[in-house]
């Protein structure tokens, strides 16, 4: 939810974050027409109600033709109480149904546009050639090929116990994983990260806080017989976890690592993202998640930033940052930092990380606040990936050799007790 005094004293800077992320402008001024009616309809109601109150004294010490004369006029005014109360109620639910529908204002410098329009901010590494390395004549090997060899991906008995889109990660799969997620997690430990294993049910009010049941609410599940939802990031429960409550921020900003399962319907997508595991159903994540002051937001975005970079770091990845125009944004970000590894069977860049600075947008709507010296206010939230089950999507296709195998990146040797290459399995 959107500051309503932002709103009233700038309100051209909200329509041209509305403009800029490709929604209705309209609707910032519906917002203040129904805020104006709200905030008439209450003082109305507290002048007819302050006359009603002088208007009882009179009538008790009245009598006669002039105590039928008030009385008729207290009967006048419970009636205008009556209705000045149901406006000023129907005003705010309206009101606040208008403003859960305007989405977070845009950092500046932000680009406009959508999904297309993004600005490359550096590229990291340098993408293998693997022609060069191996000859013209090789064939490169998507990741499912290359999981299928090495035993480490199921997809087909995955969709015979699930469906489309789900799998099984088996062997090496299964320990390639723990290994990144055990990773991501050791190192926002080492930076300061309580960690957190998250609910993966939530309710209506958290997942609503939070922003998800908006424009992208058809790629939620939900429990109708329970009216719960499963979560498609522990975010959603990370940003619940302080719901309602004050926070201490003097010491700096509260820091969560979350790690839990995710599920995501992917209602509507298609084509070469659902080869394998790269745009699934269900998948393992660690979220970084952090509450902090609406000042040091910008500066936390560029940490979690920072700490994605070392996971992609550690893991040898060639990869670019972008930054997200802000028709991809999403209702609650205001400004998304992606990680795209560099996939070499499709000769493109997939997403592996984002990051979001969400400023106060999701903790005033959850109503978690900090206490100040000058009382209490809306904190920022920020979040960010540190490593998903795709990771390994972008791990064995970087690091493949010409034999099917799999080169260990050096830093994850540990978490595979000291594996340096994975190769395939006999059949």
């Amino acid at each position: 939810m959107i500051d309503l005094r932002l709103l009233r004293e700038n309100p051209d800077a909200v329509r041209a974050s509305q403009r800029v992320r490709g929604d209705d402008p309209a609707l910032v001024d519906q917002v203040l027409e129904l805020d104006s009616r709200r905030r008439s309809g209450l003082a109305r109601f507290e002048e007819l109600r302050a006359e009603q109150k002088g208007l009882g004294k009179q009538v008790a010490q009245a009598q006669g033709a002039d105590k039928q004369a008030l009385l008729v006029r207290a009967k006048e005014l419970a009636e205008g109480v009556k209705a000045a109360q149901a406006d000023a109620d129907d005003a705010a639910a309206q009101l606040d149904d208008a403003v859960m529908r305007i989405a977070n204002v845009v950092v500046d410098g932000v680009p406009a546009g959508g999904e297309d329009d993004y600005a490359v901010l550096r590229h990291v590494g340098t993408p293998r050639d693997l022609a060069a390395e191996y000859g013209p004549a090789f064939t490169v090997r998507d990741h499912l090929d290359l999981g299928e060899r090495l035993a480490a991906i199921d997809t087909e008995r995955g969709a015979k116990v699930s469906g489309a889109r789900f799998y099984f990660l088996t062997g090496v799969g299964a320990r390639l994983e723990l290994a990144l997620l055990t990773a991501a997690m050791d190192r926002a430990v080492a930076a300061g990260f309580t960690p957190m294993i998250t609910p993966t049910l939530v309710r209506p009010e958290v997942m609503r806080g939070t922003g998800f049941l908006g424009a992208h609410a058809d790629e939620v599940y939900r429990l109708e017989a329970d009216d719960l939802y499963l979560v498609g990031t522990s975010e959603v429960a990370l940003a619940g976890y302080h719901a309602d409550e004050v926070l201490d921020l003097s010491g700096g900003p509260r820091r969560y690592a979350g790690w839990s399962a995710c599920y995501r319907r992917e209602a509507g997508s298609h084509g070469r993202d659902t080869r394998g595991i790269i745009r699934v159903h269900q998948f393992h994540k660690v979220e970084m998640f952090s509450w902090t002051t609406v000042e040091d937001s910008e500066a936390e975005h560029e940490r979690l930033l920072a700490f994605e970079e070392e996971m992609l770091a550690l893991a040898e990845l060639p990869y670019r940052v972008i930054d997200v125009a802000a028709g991809d944004l999403g209702s609650s970000a205001a400004r998304k930092y992606d990680c795209e590894a560099w996939l070499p069977s499709q000769q493109r860049w997939l997403e592996l990380t984002s990051t979001s600075n969400c400023t106060t947008f999701q903790a005033r709507r959850l109503g978690v606040r900090e206490r100040t010296d000058a009382g209490t206010r809306a904190v920022a939230t920020l979040n960010g990936t540190l490593a998903t089950t795709r990771w390994i999507v972008a791990l064995l296709e970087n690091h493949q050799l010409e034999d099917g195998s799999v080169r260990v990146p050096e830093g994850l040797r540990p978490y595979l007790g000291g594996l340096e290459v994975l190769s395939p399995v006999a059949a």
